[in-house]
C-alpha cells in the first residue's frame, strides 16, 4: 500500500502578505492626497455658496427698505427668524465674512489664502 502525502498549505507566506501590504500602501498613497484636495474644494464651494446667499439677502434688504446702493447693512439687518437669513453663515474653514455696501461684493477673510472669492 502506497501512502500519499498531502501537502495542505494553511495561511499565507510572508512574501504574499508583503505584496498585499505593498499594494494597499500604494493605493492609500494615491487616494489620500486626492481626498484632501476634494475636501478643500468642497469647503471652498460652501464658502462661495454662503457668500452668494449673503449677497442675495443684502440686495433684498436694499429693495425692501428702499436703501441706496452705497449703504451697508449690518448682520442684525439681515439675520433673524423673520428676516432674510435665519442664521449667520459661517465659513467652513474658519474665515470671517465682510458684508460691505450693497453695490460691493461680500468677501471672506480667506479669499487670498484659500481662494474663497465670489466671482
Amino acid at each position: 500500500m502506497k501512502l500519499v502525502q498531502r501537502s495542505s498549505r494553511l495561511g499565507f507566506t510572508l512574501v504574499e502578505v508583503m505584496v498585499v501590504v505593498a499594494i494597499v500602501g500604494l493605493l492609500i498613497g494615491l487616494v489620500v492626497p486626492n481626498a484632501l484636495k476634494a475636501r478643500k474644494s468642497a469647503a471652498k464651494q460652501v464658502c462661495v455658496g454662503n457668500m452668494m446667499q449673503i449677497e442675495a439677502a443684502k440686495n433684498r434688504w436694499a429693495l425692501d427698505q428702499g436703501k441706496e446702493v452705497s449703504e451697508t447693512p449690518t448682520w442684525s439687518d439681515l439675520v433673524g427668524t423673520n428676516l432674510y437669513l435665519r442664521a449667520e453663515p459661517a465659513c467652513p474653514t474658519g474665515g470671517a465674512y465682510t458684508i460691505g455696501a450693497v453695490e460691493g461684493r461680500v468677501s471672506c477673510s480667506l479669499s487670498s489664502a484659500e481662494g474663497h472669492t465670489l466671482n
